[in-house]
């Protein structure tokens, strides 16, 4: 289990867990505890370890017990010069200890609560090198005068003096063949404890010295082996920071904690600096995008959420969050088809039951500012030690001052636990991530603890499963089923909206009975602006207790999965209310066909590194400005419509007419059987910038803001007729539109403005979804993907933006190295023109260029590809037209 990677570093049965709040642990000795009877003097190896506010004696034997004894309990420390035993001959020195408090842990090797002996008691210890012994009773003196100064901040000033002294000391970190980047203090954060040491950055490694040598003398860190790293927000300071040498796991390598930002932030920026050739750094948006796409379950989403959100498994008021999502843990069989079988995920633990909630409520309002409707969180150090307790035993010790908690207060049963935090007064708890993995030791009591009795008589062992599972491991299959099933994807959403999202705060989280006390929040409160140095260690220690909201990541409405059951929307579905589904193509007669041709598509773009050019033409005397080409065969004849620069062509599915737009305002209509212009729509007051045509409908975007719906009958061209242009519809924009495109049914249509605005409009009733300014420029092209929930954009700002069509939201955007001008698009993969004349194949998943193509001498500025993406034409500024073919 990742929670105790650090803890399996060594074998001790010393840890820096039996150490106090704020505690550290300085140095440590070879000694003997020397202890005398009337008949005989026996003496016990071990280490002597001299830490900031205890003495800690672990004897080698495994079965004596370890030793604590408080400096503040301390009455008197001495050094005793040539100790005489009862046969009046001369021993070696001494420390000899007067104490009012020894605590007893591990006794007999068992770990269980603390024995703590509340009487005056002697205790004696000879160092191994007697040499020693006058220096470690001067430092335990000083030590025993900062734990009986009355105020925390005196201490913590007086042990920082010896920390200081301690860090002073010189290193030797790196090899001769490396050359350091800097070195500065800091302490290795684990679960609950921290240890102070020093970092050195090499241009090969990262080292961490401990300065007591715990749990080893010197961890070293490749840089090459680093695939992430993270600043971290710890005890509401921006100090912390984190490194993975993995791509998925949630465990990290190492989490350092510096004493200023800047050290912090200078670490940071020579690794990231060095991972920019072999890392590649992820986003909220480019994770949700793999997410929805499902490349990435939910678990997977979730843990990557909890990461970027500051959330670590080795910091338990941050610890990573996942939510309950079922609420049956009675029924003999999980009926996961049943919604009854989940927990409602619209709405945070605290507002799932009613009458509970209507109490809360009544509370909150009745309450002087800052107001907050729980009292307690949903994540704490005590709630992720309660579910961890069978496994993390020393850590719920240290956490309880040596106890565990009242055996009716243990987890002990799932369904007890679910009942409680639907009931129960203060609990509004939610799981973590062991929940959903595939290790049960933590719902198993394999240790043998003793951790009480109930009051029904039973003992506390394995946790009580619901009647549906068969033992732990069956749990945790299903219960991850849950996690991945078809329920849970549609409303996922929704609690990240709550934990993660645009809920979390505010309005919104009023709204969603969502308000939390404010210490909880980051920001909430800013513990360096507070002089004090008591209320500012008290303040602290409330909030790593009480526990942390996460870092805010979305602050507009998370989209929602897709899922197969959306994937199969036929083209009579629309959008018209909030709640409906958004509408991908028709799906054809013959469904096989029609998978046939999505898994040909599928592995065409997998093959698109092998696209080659096959032939070219040099056709204009001007670079072409046509955005989208259908058929083009042997050149057989010219024709010239206007005397300014045509923008956008398109062929209509009898192959017989050619429609073309011009900057001269005019959409004209040419007849390849007849070899003339047949008619002329002079449908705008400035250049028609854009077309597209769906179903005996023209679509014309103009420079003059508007966006103009026309309906054509298709079979007059045929027949040599004039045409009937009816005017349908006239979509109103704030700057001139330089680009229009349609979803594949039809039903959705996006524009792209000069001002650098998308507009998402629902075509049946011409109402504006979504209106997002997302460039900083001219938007060059806009487009669906093919299932209709994202639109892609590119720019004169050389981004790249990809926007979920139900909320609007920019879930990915891509700073290219050039202006891209054109683009075609699987939702996936992007096969873009550039401005350079090159082709580039991006992976929008991880915002990557995997392949450069050389195509054009100018820009490249219209592009289509054929139905099963076998093949490509492209045009650009330099006149030519070449065509592409995939080379299997």
């Amino acid at each position: 289990m990742a929670f105790f990677l650090a803890q399996e570093r060594t074998k001790e049965r010393f840890s820096l867990l039996l150490l106090d709040l704020e505690e550290y642990y300085f140095e440590q000795h070879t000694a003997y505890h020397v202890t005398s009877t009337l008949k005989k003097q026996r003496k016990i190896r071990g280490s002597f370890k001299i830490c900031s506010k205890s003495i800690i004696f672990d004897p080698e034997e495994l079965a004596e017990p370890i030793i604590k004894i408080p400096l503040r309990d301390c009455k008197k420390i001495e050094f005793v010069e040539e100790e005489k035993n009862s046969f009046n001959k001369p021993g070696p020195s001494a420390i000899s200890i007067l104490s009012k408090q020894v605590i007893y842990i591990k006794e007999s090797n068992v770990i269980a609560p603390y024995r703590n002996e509340r009487e005056e008691k002697t205790l004696t210890f000879q160092l191994e090198f007697c040499s020693k012994t006058e220096d470690v009773v001067q430092t335990l003196l000083q030590l025993h005068r900062a734990s009986c100064l009355e105020k925390l901040g005196d201490q913590t000033a007086m042990v920082s003096q010896s920390l200081l002294s301690v860090h002073s000391k010189p290193r030797n970190f790196q090899s001769v063949a490396e050359n350091p980047h800097m070195e500065c203090a800091v302490e290795m954060v684990m679960p609950l404890v921290c240890n102070p040491g020093h970092v050195c950055v090499t241009d090969k490694n990262l080292y961490f010295q401990p300065l007591n040598g715990y749990p080893e003398n010197v961890i070293q860190i490749k840089l090459h082996n680093v695939r992430r790293i993270y600043k971290r927000r710890l005890g509401l300071r921006p100090l912390g920071l984190e490194v993975f040498c993995s791509e998925n796991d949630f465990c990290s390598d190492i989490y350092l904690k510096f004493y200023s930002t800047t050290d912090r932030d200078e670490v940071y920026y020579y690794i990231a600096t060095f991972l920019e050739n072999h890392a590649i750094e992820h986003t909220a948006e480019s994770y949700m995008l793999q997410w929805q796409r499902g490349h990435l379950s939910n678990y997977q989403y979730l843990l990557h959420l909890n990461n970027l959100a500051d959330r670590s498994c080795n910091d338990l008021s941050q610890y990573p969050v996942f939510p309950w999502v079922i609420a049956d843990y009675t029924s003999p069989r999980l009926d996961m088809t049943n919604a009854a079988t989940f927990r409602d995920l619209s709405k945070p633990v605290g507002a799932l039951n009613k009458e509970r909630l209507d109490r809360l409520l009544a509370r909150y309002r009745g309450m002087p500012e800052p107001s907050f409707m729980y009292g307690s969180h949903y994540s704490s150090p005590g709630y992720v030690l309660f579910y961890l307790v069978r496994v993390a035993p020393e850590h719920m010790l240290c956490l309880q001052n040596g106890r565990y908690d009242h055996a009716d207060r243990m987890f002990n049963s799932i369904g007890e636990t679910w009942k409680n935090c639907l009931e129960g007064a203060t609990d509004f708890k939610e799981l973590i991530p062991e929940f959903y993995g595939t290790d049960p030791s933590f719902l198993e009591n394999r240790l043998s603890l003793d951790l009480g009795r109930r009051q029904n008589g039973s003992l506390v062992g394995d946790v009580v499963l619901p009647p549906w599972a068969t033992d732990s491991s069956d749990f945790l299959q299903k219960h991850k089923a849950a996690l991945e099933s078809q329920y849970v994807s549609e409303h996922l959403h929704e609690w990240i909206d709550l934990v993660f999202g645009f809920k979390q705060r505010g309005s919104e989280a009023v709204a969603a009975h969502n308000v939390f006390h404010p210490l909880t929040y980051e920001g909430g409160i800013d513990c360096d602006s507070i002089e004090d140095t008591d209320q500012r260690i008290a303040m602290l220690t409330q909030i790593l207790e009480f526990g942390q909201t996460p870092k805010q990541l979305f602050t507009s409405p998370h989209p929602q999965r897709i899922t197969p059951r959306f994937q199969n929307i036929t083209r009579s579905s629309s959008i018209n209310s909030p709640d409906a589904e958004l509408s991908p193509a028709s799906q054809g007669e013959d469904s096989s066909f029609e998978d046939l041709t999505e898994e040909s598509r599928r592995l065409a773009w997998a093959n698109m590194e092998s696209l080659k050019p096959v032939s070219s033409h040099k056709i204009h005397k001007d670079y072409s400005r046509w955005r989208r080409v259908s058929q083009l065969k042997e050149f057989q004849r010219s024709m010239s419509f206007s005397n300014m620069a045509l923008s956008s062509c398109l062929i209509l599915a009898d192959s017989k007419t050619v429609v073309c737009s011009s900057w001269d305002n005019n959409v004209y209509f040419y007849s390849v059987p007849y070899g003339r212009r047949q008619d002329t729509l002079m449908g705008h007051d400035d250049a028609v910038s854009k077309m597209c045509w769906f179903e005996d409908k023209l679509y014309t975007a103009s420079w003059d803001s508007t966006v103009k719906v026309w309906e054509c009958n298709s079979d007059s061209f045929s027949t040599h007729k004039r045409s009937q242009f009816n005017l349908l519809g006239e979509l109103e924009h704030d700057a001139g539109v330089n680009t229009v495109s349609l979803n594949p049914a039809g039903t959705l249509l996006v524009s792209g403005c000069k001002d650098g605005a998308v507009t998402i409009w629902d075509h049946s009733s011409q109402r504006t979804l979504q209106q997002i300014h997302c460039h900083s420029g001219t938007i060059h092209q806009t487009d669906f993907s093919p299932d209709s929930r994202h639109v892609l954009s590119v720019g004169a700002d050389s981004c790249m933006k990809v926007i979920d069509v139900q909320t609007g939201m920019v879930i990915s955007s891509v700073k290219a190295e050039e202006e891209q001008r054109c683009f075609c698009w699987d939702g996936n993969w992007v096969l873009c023109g550039g401005q350079s004349g090159d082709l580039l194949l991006w992976d929008l998943l991880t915002n990557t260029v995997t392949k450069r193509i050389p195509a054009h001498s100018g820009a490249v500025t219209a592009m289509w590809m054929s139905e099963l993406c076998t093949t490509v034409i492209t045009g650009g500024e330099d006149r030519q037209m070449i065509f592409w073919k995939l080379q299997s």
